[in-house]
């Protein structure tokens, strides 16, 4: 299977995979992996501590080369000034709108109450396995 491989923190790079990608399997009938690189900062959700897997001369090289190149946002801003079509106030009220949406469905979704569980593993199985039956 053909692959490409891609900084996963170029928006433009990305979308260049993805079209040489799609190109591929139009033209040769065969699926295409795109390697997409890049490196997640945070970690996964406030559960998780990635410096127990991740250690700190891996994440000093990490954060380096991100401060060197950008995060993708900074380095699509960058762009988008260079070539006129950013625009500050925009963006802001842009931000400070999603922020509020993303509060509000938050502060919505926390007054619903959860299904009872029992109705964890619906529509995942056909037959329950044994282990979660025991458990």
């Amino acid at each position: 299977m053909p692959s490409i491989r891609v900084d996963g923190n170029d928006l433009f790079a990305i979308y260049a995979a993805t079209k040489e990608a799609r190109r591929l399997i139009i033209e040769e009938k065969r699926p295409v992996l795109i390697e997409a690189i890049s490196y997640r900062v945070g970690d996964h959700s406030t559960s998780d501590f990635s410096e127990r897997y991740r250690d700190e001369e891996e994440m000093k090289k990490w954060n380096e080369l991100i401060a060197q190149f950008s995060s993708p946002i900074e380095r699509l801003e960058k762009y988008m000034k260079k070539n006129g079509l950013y625009d500050e106030e925009r963006t802001k009220k842009l931000r400070a709108d999603a922020k509020k949406s993303v509060r509000d469905s938050l502060k919505a979704a926390s007054t619903i109450r959860l299904p009872p569980i029992d109705e964890l593993f619906k529509d995942v199985y056909e037959e329950l396995p044994s282990h979660l039956i025991e458990q």
